[in-house]
This record gives C-alpha cells, structure tokens and sequence, in this order.
C-alpha cells in the first residue's frame, strides 16, 4: 500500500469512528509524524479527504474534521432516498431471488439477537445487503455514488449512538427489503426501502448528540 494510500485510510477510520472529532485541526507535522509517513503523501491524503467532504480547508488552519449537522444529514438522506429506492426497485428486477431469500432469512435471525456483542455483526450483514443489492443493479455509477455517501452514513450512524432497540426494528425493516427483492416486486422493495430510511432519519435526528465516549 502506498504511504498516502495507508494515512488517507487511517484518518479516513478515525474521522468516521469520531477519534478525531469535527473541528479537529489535521496538522501536517503531527499527522505525518504519528502515521509514520512523510508529509508529502500526508498532504495528498489530506487532499484526497477534502474532495470526500470529510475535511475542509480553513484559512490559518489548513485542514479541518469538517462538521456533521441537521442540516447535512437532510442533505445525506435526500441523496441517500435518490439512491437506495431506485437501487432496490432495480435489484428487485434482476436479482437472483435465493441470495435475497437468504437475506431475508438472516436479517430476522438477528433482529432477535441485536446485544451489544453482535452489532457489529449486524453491521457487516446491513453492509452484506448493500453489496448484494449493488451487484444486482449492476451500475457502476450508482456504485461509485453510494460508495461515497456511506463513508458519511456510517460517520452519522455513531453521531445517534447505538440503541438495541433500533437495531431489532431495523433488521426487521431490512428483511421487508430483502423479502420484496427476492419476490421480484420492485414497487413493494421500494417502499420498504422509503420506510427504513423514513425511521432511519427521524431515529438519528432524535438521538444525535455529543459524542461521549471518545477522547
């Protein structure tokens, strides 16, 4: 892996896992020096996390953590509704059924066991179904889109905290995606889908607060 490469993927990590935190000054001297590289590939990674949106250059302060509001999840899941609707009523045309039924299957086995050890199991089976779902639609610039927005998502996820209760409706609102797609019935995938982001939205806008738990 090339150095600017590793130190774009590590602060990409500590931007989305709240360890470093929106406002954080990204210094070029002290950024190099604990990502062990030097700060010619720092600065192309840096460069590389401003086109992302995930910091922004300020004058006086060069690159900043840039901030996540109210404002900016309405915007994420505007764009995020134009996608995943349109990629579930999509997938529901071409997909192989099985794979979905399968799905389908596992997102209600886990809605029965959301406790704090298999979140992020939970996580990699919603990150399972993107994939799925992608494959399926087969576009790569839709992809390419999605790719990048859920950099954002997963960042806005750990801004709500993580609440059992949430995670158990969730994978049951998953199920209902996965279901629709294996019936190849892409308007009743759709709406499934409008549905779990409806409460995915209002659950976040709810329960964003400060982060606590990170230094």
């Amino acid at each position: 892996m090339r150095a600017s490469d590793k130190a774009y993927e590590a602060l990409r990590t500590d931007i989305v896992e709240w360890r470093l935190r929106p406002g954080a000054v990204l210094g070029e001297v002290e950024q190099a020096e604990r990502l062990g590289v030097s700060r010619t590939p720092l600065r192309e990674a840096l460069a590389r996390l401003v086109a992302d949106g995930l910091a922004v250059q300020q004058r006086g302060r060069g690159a900043v953590v840039s901030d996540v509001s109210s404002e900016h999840v309405d915007d994420l899941f505007d764009l995020r509704r134009a996608l995943e609707v349109e990629s579930a009523r999509i997938a529901a045309r071409k997909a192989e059924p099985a794979t979905f039924a399968s799905l389908r299957s596992r997102f209600l086995e886990a809605g029965r066991c959301t406790g704090p050890e298999t979140r992020e199991a939970y996580y990699l089976l919603a990150g399972e179904l993107d994939s799925c779902i992608d494959a399926a639609v087969d576009n790569p610039y839709i992809e390419q889109a999605l790719r990048s927005l859920r950099v954002h998502l997963a960042r806005v996820r750990r801004l709500a905290q993580d609440d059992p209760e949430r995670l158990a409706r969730s994978a049951l609102e998953h199920a209902a995606i996965a279901e629709a797609i294996a019936a190849r019935n892409p308007e009743v995938a759709a709406a499934a889908t409008q549905l779990h982001l409806h409460h995915s939205l209002e659950h976040i806008k709810t329960h964003a607060g400060p982060r606590e738990d990170t230094p």
